[in-house]
């Protein structure tokens, strides 16, 4: 005799139900995890961008001021002597060539295949860049450009840029491109500083929001 009790006659409520209930916890719980690990990548994961950025800029000014999640969806703002940035990071830690906007990486098929269903690739960071710099330019007085940079906040990254409409540094110094000396390193008749007043105005017009 068999152990356990019988299935329910799939003819019956109580048997469709049996049967199509894995059906529809299952994508639930695909979804569900997917948010769990994008809301880390976002939230969690560590090094934090605000305090990677903040680490890498240290000793560039102390006239800069860098904006945390005040003008989302651009996450970092900075303004400095050397101009008004948009910045993008990434918390990515593999591999990867930039050729103009193409990114490739050097994961396996499978890393790339996890990669996707995790929502945790490295997307198009140049066009993201690009983007959110253009938002914000049309807050700021004409004449002052938004420049877009892409920040990768986690040193153990491996890059190769051999041609990128965006500059593609690291937040920490000791790599190399790295935002503070691609700031330090502007020439200075292509660096166009906000006056004290500008500064204000443009807090003024956008923090209130």
């Amino acid at each position: 005799q068999a152990l356990g009790g019988t299935l329910p006659d799939p003819g019956t409520l109580e048997g469709t139900l049996y049967l199509l209930l894995p059906a529809l916890v299952l994508p639930f719980g695909v979804i569900s995890s997917m948010i769990s690990v994008r809301m880390t990548n976002n939230w969690i994961r560590q090094p934090r961008p605000e305090l990677a950025l903040q680490a890498g800029l240290k000793g560039l000014s102390n006239r800069s001021v860098l904006y945390n999640y005040l003008h989302m969806p651009l996450r970092h703002l900075l303004i400095c002597p050397q101009g008004v940035f948009a910045i993008t990071t990434r918390f990515q830690n593999g591999s990867y060539q930039v050729d103009g906007e193409r990114w490739k990486t050097q994961e396996s098929a499978f890393s790339r295949f996890t990669s996707f269903f995790r929502r945790d690739g490295i997307g198009h960071p140049a066009a993201e860049a690009r983007s959110q710099a253009a938002r914000m330019q049309s807050l700021l007085p004409e004449g002052i450009e938004v420049r877009p940079l892409i920040v990768f906040v986690d040193p153990s990254a491996r890059l190769e840029v051999s041609d990128s409409p965006v500059p593609v540094l690291f937040s920490d110094s000791k790599r190399e491109p790295n935002i503070r000396d691609h700031l330090r390193n502007i020439p200075e008749q292509e660096r166009q500083p906000l006056t004290v007043t500008q500064i204000e105005e443009f807090e003024a017009a956008t923090l209130a929001e």
